[in-house]
């Protein structure tokens, strides 16, 4: 089994990337989703998380989201007991769904995670893509999509290693600064490098 890391940054346009990858037959795994599912109702997670960020979960036994990111977004140790309960569990979820497509002849797996270079992942992938726009560009992006003033934004795109610093790390960059044509001609060469591994 081959495996790819995907990552970018916040309104750098990897969610654009995954699709055009996934329309060329690429399996990406994505992390968020995973990180998702571990916490679903009925699941060790939730239970892991409940117990010690007492007050997170909604009238409907689900995971608040927003109340649990207050609380952790502004703390960081709160953000590291937070990340201790579920790195290993979506790391196990990310083990047992490589297995499965492995099982099915799947030969080669894109994990996409918005913290790849941070938590040190992309060591053992056998290729990183860094999805890569300037930063005034991914700054404006931001305020657009999400409707931010620009102090917002920047404190968004504070919390995060610069794109400029994970460019460093990436086997194939994408640059998602021009049109979609140009975007999609990226993706299509980075996906034909990909299939000749192996």
């Amino acid at each position: 089994m081959h495996v790819f890391g995907l990552t970018g940054g916040i309104a750098s346009g990897k969610s654009t990337v995954t699709r055009m990858l996934r329309e060329l037959g690429a399996h990406v795994l994505d992390a968020d989703v995973l990180a998702r599912e571990v916490v679903e109702p009925g699941t060790p997670g939730l239970a892991a998380v409940a117990e010690r960020f007492p007050g997170v979960l909604g009238p409907d036994g689900r995971l608040d989201r927003v109340k649990l990111g207050a609380r952790v977004f502004s703390d960081p140790a709160e953000r590291a007991a937070l990340n201790a309960i579920i790195h290993p569990l979506v790391r196990d979820a990310f083990a047992a769904k490589v297995q499965a497509l492995e099982a099915q002849g799947v030969e080669r797996v894109i994990y996409d995670v918005p913290l790849l270079i941070e938590s040190g992942m992309h060591g053992w992938m056998e290729g990183v893509v860094v999805v890569w726009v300037p930063r005034d560009v991914q700054k404006a992006r931001l305020m657009s999509r999400d409707g931010l003033d620009a102090a917002a934004a920047e404190a968004r795109l504070a919390a995060q290693l610069p794109l400029d610093e994970k460019r460093a790390h990436a086997t194939w960059l994408i640059d998602n600064s021009q049109d979609v044509a140009s975007t999609r001609a990226q993706v299509e060469s980075v996906w034909r490098a990909m299939l000749a591994r192996g």
